[in-house]
């Protein structure tokens, strides 16, 4: 799955232990197994669907026959490895074995159902000697595919009750651990302990990794990555911090940089359990106030509404939403980091907003009382000038705080302050300490203030996330950066001081390259580079009377290229299960090809997912990107095939490399694809490229299976050769 949006900027929360595969023995690897599956599953479901609801009055040729009975196989044998995953889960979660038993045996009979009705094995008359398939039996096959689907959704929502007790069963283990941490007086003791803490910390990681990358919610993938990003930077600093205090343990700045790590890691725990339980303690909601750019769309939204009704809201409702946006742009023209030019401006340009409301209220209650042409024209133009207001607003917004960051970044981009905090306290100078850190609180406090500015203008709720943890992070840590500064203040010549103030001068450090990776994301969306879908499986929405769109195609040429490319998507879901199945065969899961092959296979089902507008690739341009990587690992499958090409004799070898050239030169023309621009032919670039994917993926399909009857032969022939050595050795 793909990184979230958003998230770049929450602190390296893609480096932490676990955002990936887990690799140790924990129970999350039943997750991934059961996800695997459940992708292999979905899609030849739905294309049971689209064969279920083929016309009974078509021909039945050859082909439609095998591709009926090749995917009721396939749906068969992905339920039968669901349900060996669904039962491993079963066995090791006791509370759980009989419900998950149940919808298994359930998924199974279903699976066996739909097997049988496709199974037409007399091509040219399916309906003879009384064999009921899917052409006599449509019915059947509906009720199985819907048990199917119902007994994988249980099995899924009990496994996901199972990832969400492991997870606050590993938090408790880590929160039990961390009091024992906290109350250790012994530095040996302090070793031993946080040697298990480590594991535990490892292991929460894991897990939460891999619930991360399966949220939906980019909001709580993004609030998922920031918990995590605190917890992963925090448990080095909670480990300098607590062995400084155990060095000196009367120094009192030494205690309050201990508690505060200790208490952001209790939060950050906390905060990871309301995620994954979806509740907050004590029954709390989300009281975050909204940000201008969210409360600014609101609005428009609701005043382009009165096109369609002109009682949709009142007068009043309108007047106190727009007072409320205004309000909040006080943070700007409040602000002492705003320049004079900026206030004046945003001033000016909220004065002209409530000016062109009570325009629109004016003409709007005129139009209640008498509808004619020129009255609707002259709300429309009302509509108009506000929403225009409201962008230049947006605009002025936008260049404010994202003028000020950048020339902050710019401005503290060599560390002085930093520096020169480090050196007083190297030196134990109490006067010059005290000077640079207020000094650097004033800095901590213009940071904290402008990340406040650019939540309002970030423009999507992850980068708000973002926005509200990098604001905490400075606040947190530009306070621990202090005590930890004055604690080796006051003993100089401590190596484990030195060595805690320095973890977390790299923690503030890196919270400000994170920043500057933040702001340039709220610039890709604020100009427009993210953002944009494609809704290929929906139906073409009519277009209102325009000068400006003349020169767009006609609707039925765009609603028959999105025909064709959920078409093309349908067979490549087809194609992505057959190479699952062909890598499933290998025993080596390690091997360079396997290992390409299945990289392959997992970008061409997000490109099938994309295809039915949903997945991780939300525009064209990251369908693009996609298929870029695709095409490289194209490559590496074909250079792996290759170097295996050279252990095998001369016809095995010409048979193989032959399968190889057919996949390389598709490489470089999907490279070429991809890079060349087109203008206003978006679809016909997608359709191209999900042509030449699935081609790849056809040929990756026959390769692979090529290369594990080669492999299987090479080893047999080598077992032969060693038995006949051993066989003439044992004569002599």
């Amino acid at each position: 799955m793909a990184a979230s949006p958003g998230t770049a900027g929450v602190g390296g929360a893609g480096a932490m232990p676990g955002s990936g595969p887990s690799s140790f023995g924990f129970d999350s690897g039943l997750e991934i197994k059961t996800r695997s599956v459940e992708q292999t599953l979905l899609p030849l479901v739905s294309q049971i669907t689209t064969l279920i609801n083929h016309k009974d009055n078509t021909k039945k040729s050859d082909k439609t026959l095998q591709a009926i009975q090749r995917v009721g196989q396939a749906v068969n044998l992905a339920v039968g490895r669901f349900v060996k995953v669904g039962e491993a889960i079963a066995n090791e979660n006791w509370d759980l074995k009989e419900e998950i038993t149940i919808a298994c045996i359930e998924a199974k009979q279903a699976g066996e159902t739909i097997a049988a009705l496709t199974d037409v094995s007399t091509p040219r008359h399916p309906e003879s000697g009384g064999q009921i398939t899917i052409f006599t039996d449509k019915t059947g096959v509906i009720k199985a595919a819907r048990l199917l689907l119902s007994s994988v959704t249980k099995v899924l929502l009990l496994a996901d009750r199972v990832v969400i007790k492991q997870i606050i069963t590993s938090r408790n283990k880590v929160l039990a651990t961390m009091e024992r941490l906290e109350k250790v007086n012994s530095f040996q003791e302090f070793v031993q302990i946080f040697s298990q803490f480590g594991n535990e910390m490892v292991e929460f990681a894991h897990l939460t990794g891999d619930r991360q990358n399966d949220l939906k919610d980019e909001k709580k993938k993004a609030k998922m990555a920031a918990a995590r990003a605190v917890l992963e930077k925090c448990t080095m600093m909670l480990l300098t911090a607590s062995k400084t205090c155990l060095r000196h343990p009367n120094c009192e700045s030494a205690h309050k940089n201990k508690e505060g790590v200790f208490d952001r890691m209790k939060v950050a725990l906390d905060k990871v359990i309301e995620i994954v339980t979806d509740c907050k303690p004590n029954g709390e909601t989300d009281v975050a106030a909204i940000s201008i750019f969210t409360g600014i769309k609101e609005f428009k939204m609701n005043i382009e509404a009165l096109r369609e009704n002109l009682y949709f809201q009142s007068k009043e409702n309108l007047s106190a939403t727009l007072e409320a946006i205004l309000e909040r742009t006080e943070d700007f023209t409040d602000s002492a980091y705003t320049s004079h030019e900026h206030r004046e401006r945003i001033l000016d340009l909220s004065a002209h907003a409530r000016a062109e409301l009570q325009q629109l209220a004016s003409v709007w209650m005129h139009a209640q009382s008498k509808r004619t042409k020129s009255i609707a024209e002259e709300l429309e133009l009302s509509i108009l000038k506000i929403s225009h207001g409201l962008n230049e607003l947006k605009k002025e917004l936008h260049s404010t705080a994202t003028q000020l960051a950048a020339d902050l970044l710019k401005y503290h981009a060599d560390h002085v302050v930093l520096k020169a905090l480090k050196l007083t306290g190297v030196e134990g100078n109490l006067e010059g300490l005290a000077e640079y850190a207020c000094k650097f609180s004033e800095q901590k406090e213009q940071l904290v203030e402008t990340c406040r500015l650019l939540r309002h203008v970030s423009g999507t709720e992850p980068l708000e996330i973002t926005c509200v943890h990098a604001e905490e992070t400075f606040q947190v840590t530009g306070q621990q950066i202090i005590s930890a500064a004055e604690t080796l203040t006051l003993h100089p010549t401590s190596k484990i001081a030195k060595e805690n103030l320095d973890v977390f001068c790299e923690a503030w450090e890196s919270q400000i390259s994170d920043m500057s990776t933040l702001l340039r994301e709220i610039n890709d969306v604020f100009e427009g580079k993210r953002g944009e879908k494609y809704g290929y499986l929906s139906l073409p929405k009519p277009l209102k009377n325009n000068g400006n769109l003349k020169s767009l195609k006609p609707e039925k040429s765009d609603s028959e290229e999105k025909a064709k490319i959920a078409k093309l998507g349908l067979k490549l879901g087809l194609l992505t299960s057959d190479a699952n199945c062909e890598i499933e065969k290998w025993e080596n899961q390690e091997n360079e090809i396997v290992r390409y092959g299945r990289n392959m296979s997992k970008m061409a089902y997000s490109v099938y997912l994309f295809t039915r507008g949903e997945g991780p690739l939300k525009t064209s341009q990251d369908l693009i990107h996609q298929l870029e990587v695709f095409a490289e690992e194209g490559l590496k499958v074909a250079s792996s095939a290759q170097a295996f090409s050279k252990q095998l004799k001369d016809d095995d070898k010409l048979m193989l490399l032959l399968e190889i050239n057919k996949l390389i030169p598709l490489c470089h023309q999907l490279q070429t694809i991809t890079k060349t621009p087109v203008q206003n032919q978006g679809l016909l670039k997608v359709d191209k490229c999900i042509t030449k994917t699935r081609s790849m993926m056809a040929i990756l399909v026959q390769l692979l299976s090529l290369c594990f009857k080669l492999l299987k032969k090479m080893e047999n022939n080598r077992w032969v050769s060693v038995t006949n050595k051993d066989s003439v050795d044992g004569k002599t």
